[in-house]
């Protein structure tokens, strides 16, 4: 069964940054679609960047220039760089895979539904 860890969220203050890691178990790594996804209490879970298996990268409106979605295929890691964090980038991280290898949807148009695999989440919080 395919297991995704992920792993680097904590508490930061506004400006600040940190690393988001994340390693799937028995999966292909390079041939798979992965992301990275939000969510606060009360609302609904939101994409935040996308890594295709081709190398493709897509990033949400809300942190545009400042995340950066890497991969590290030796390490079997996928990475979310954040840096100029914001109170309202405030939540749990979670990582995702396609179920199906050599997808892209492209963008915002990626469905949610096609993440087959989750991680548990890591909560990330920024304030002051």
């Amino acid at each position: 069964q395919v297991q995704l860890v992920e792993s680097g969220g904590g508490s930061v203050q506004p400006g600040g940054s940190l690393r988001l890691s994340c390693t799937p178990s028995k999966l292909s790594f390079d041939d798979y679609t992965m992301g990275w996804f939000r969510q606060t209490p009360g609302k609904d879970r939101e994409e935040v960047s996308y890594s295709s298996w081709a190398g493709d990268t897509y990033y949400s409106d809300s942190v545009k220039d400042r995340f950066t979605i890497s991969r590290d295929s030796a390490k079997k890691t996928l990475y979310l760089d954040m840096r100029n964090l914001k109170p309202e980038d405030t939540a749990m991280y979670y990582c995702a895979a396609d179920w199906e290898p050599r997808r892209w949807y492209g963008g915002a148009r990626y469905p949610l539904s096609e993440f087959g695999y989750w991680g548990q989440g890591t909560q990330v919080t920024v304030s002051s």
